[in-house]
Parts: C-alpha cells; sequence; structure tokens
C-alpha cells in the first residue's frame, strides 16, 4: 500500500480510503468488521463514515458497527485514521443538524459515544450551512480541538468560494482551518476541475473523491449487463442512456489496456496530483479486493490524454467558460 499526506498536514493515509456507507444498510455487522480487518491487512489506514449513515430511522447504526470492531481491541483504533461528518439531522428537533456551535458540540459527542473512541482525526462538514457564520463555526472546532475530541477539520460538497470562505475565516482566528474536501470525482463527473480542485491546490487541501466509478457506470456496465448480472435502473439508466457512447469507448479502450473498467476509473483518480485517495465503498469483500487491483495499474500520458478524449474535462475557471 502506498500513502501520501492528507493535504498540507503531516498526517499520512493509505492511497485509497475505506468507505462504511454501506454498512448496516447493506452489510451485516459481522461482514462489516470483516472488511474491515481485511483493509487493515492490506493497508488501508484511512476509514470514512459519518453520522446520518444508516439511514432513516437507523441514522448512526454505520458508526456503532464501526465502534463495535474497535471494540475488539487489536490496536483497531490506532492503526485507523478515523474520518467522520456532521451536518444531516439526526432527530426532528431544532438544533439537531447543520453547523451551529451547539450541534456542533452535540454531534461531536454522540460520534464519539457511537464510534466507541475518545476522538476522531478528521471531522467533516457534510454540507455547507449558509445560515451560521464561519466565526461561529471554527469557534466550536477550536474548542473540540482544545479538548483533544478532533485533530483536523474537513469540508464535503463544498463550492471553490465556500472552501475560501472558510479558510480565510480560519486564517483570522490563527486556525488551521479546512485540510481536505470530500466532493464526487470521477471521469463522468469533473466539475470539481473549474474550482475546488484549483482552490484545493491552494490552500493545500487534498481531495477526497466519492462515488469514484459514477455509480458503477465506470464499472464495466455495459459488459456486466450483455453478461445479465447487471440491470441498470432509475437516475442510473438515464445516465447509461445519455452516456453510452462514452462508456461504450471506455470498456473498449479498458481491453485495450488489459486492464478491468473499475480499475482503470480509480487508477485515472489515483493520477490525479491534488487527488489524496478515493472512497471504495465495498459492500462485500470480493469488492474490496477488487479495488486493490487499482493500485498496481500506470497510466502513461498517452493514455491519460486517450481517457481525456472520451470523458472531456475542464479548464479552471474562468477560462473555462470565457477567454
Amino acid at each position: 500500500m502506498d500513502y501520501t499526506h492528507l493535504g498540507r498536514t503531516g498526517l499520512r493515509v493509505s492511497r485509497l480510503c475505506l468507505g462504511t456507507m454501506n454498512f448496516g444498510p447493506e452489510t451485516s455487522e459481522e461482514d462489516s468488521h470483516e472488511i474491515m480487518d481485511k483493509a487493515i491487512e492490506y493497508g488501508i489506514n484511512f476509514f470514512d463514515t459519518a453520522n446520518v449513515y444508516g439511514w432513516g430511522e437507523n441514522k448512526g447504526r454505520t458508526e456503532e458497527i464501526v465502534g463495535s470492531w474497535f471494540g475488539h481491541g487489536g490496536e483497531r483504533r490506532e492503526r485507523v485514521v478515523l474520518a467522520t461528518k456532521l451536518y444531516g439531522d439526526m432527530a426532528e428537533w431544532p438544533n439537531n443538524g447543520k453547523l451551529s456551535a451547539l450541534n456542533i458540540r452535540r454531534a461531536c459527542e454522540a460520534s464519539l459515544r457511537r464510534l466507541n473512541t475518545d476522538y476522531i482525526d478528521l471531522y467533516q462538514f457534510h454540507h455547507v450551512d449558509r445560515d451560521t457564520p464561519w466565526e461561529e463555526i471554527w469557534q466550536a472546532v477550536d474548542v473540540l480541538v482544545a479538548q483533544g475530541k478532533i485533530l483536523y477539520a474537513g469540508s464535503s460538497n463544498f463550492a471553490g468560494w465556500h472552501i475560501v470562505q472558510a479558510n480565510e475565516a480560519a486564517a483570522r482566528r490563527n486556525s488551521l482551518g479546512l485540510v481536505s474536501e470530500q466532493s464526487i470525482y470521477n471521469l463522468l463527473t469533473r466539475d470539481v476541475e473549474r474550482e475546488v480542485v484549483p482552490v484545493c491546490e491552494h490552500y493545500g487541501l487534498g481531495l477526497i473523491p466519492w462515488s469514484p466509478l459514477q455509480g458503477g457506470l465506470l464499472a464495466g456496465v455495459l459488459k456486466k449487463e450483455q453478461k445479465g448480472s447487471r440491470r441498470t435502473t432509475g437516475r442510473a439508466k438515464q445516465a447509461l442512456k445519455t452516456n453510452r457512447k462514452a462508456i461504450t469507448a471506455y470498456e473498449t479502450f479498458c481491453g485495450e489496456l488489459g486492464s478491468e473498467p473499475a480499475d482503470v476509473g480509480l487508477a485515472w483518480l489515483l493520477h490525479q496530483p491534488v487527488v489524496t485517495a478515493p472512497i471504495v465503498g465495498p459492500r462485500t469483500m470480493d469488492q474490496l479486493d477488487g479495488a486493490l487491483r487499482a493500485l498496481d495499474v500506470e497510466l502513461d500520458a498517452a493514455a491519460l490524454e486517450r481517457l481525456d478524449e472520451i470523458f472531456p474535462g475542464y479548464q479552471t475557471a474562468p477560462e473555462d467558460y470565457a477567454w
């Protein structure tokens, strides 16, 4: 396993991040524990979760599964760089969501209990809160850092100007500010290249892509449909219809490379300078095993150029849309 620094910090994390969103809703607690054990065996030390995972009446369940795994000992907690998130409403009562100082305090304490730990390595804002001033947010974060309950703060689903807002407010307080941004980013969805990627480079944030295979559309979906092992429905079906020509060319090119489409999709992200670690969210052990193959895929300049031809990206703003 290769490791890199999380943004401008001295914290070293694996080039793949284990996403836990399926733990509980899709994957049993026992199987989830086995997947986490195997991830550690493979050298993956970066785990991502969120307080709302489990969803609906089971919000918090995923954090509980991670916490019960930590409870087995064996230095499991010590070997993991633990990231979780807050923002979504956890109860139908005022101040149980978003980023007020009160909810930041309450949400952190609740996550610590569920996760069976006394600190969180990376505490992420799951969405921007347009109603709460950054001075209030950073005051609450600074208290948690001083108490040793969190070490770093990160964002998720932020626009470029939100990151600027956040880090300039932090600088005025002599605080570290955001050290990472978690965004949707893959060959099919490259919007962050306009402003989020440049601002991450400027402020030294590590980019943590979620949905690196666009819900499976970059994982050999056409080949799987032909074999009858996958049936695409809903929004994915429409996205496949819209992008069928490009996906067909992509799967053909992956065949020429001698690599599986899923491996190439992850490998492409690993070749992007600002990317720290794509999030892989396995439901099964086989899916975790498959993700590891991407670490061995080398894409030369010609291959990267061909992928850009199939899935055109964006220039930095404003050049992307102006002279």
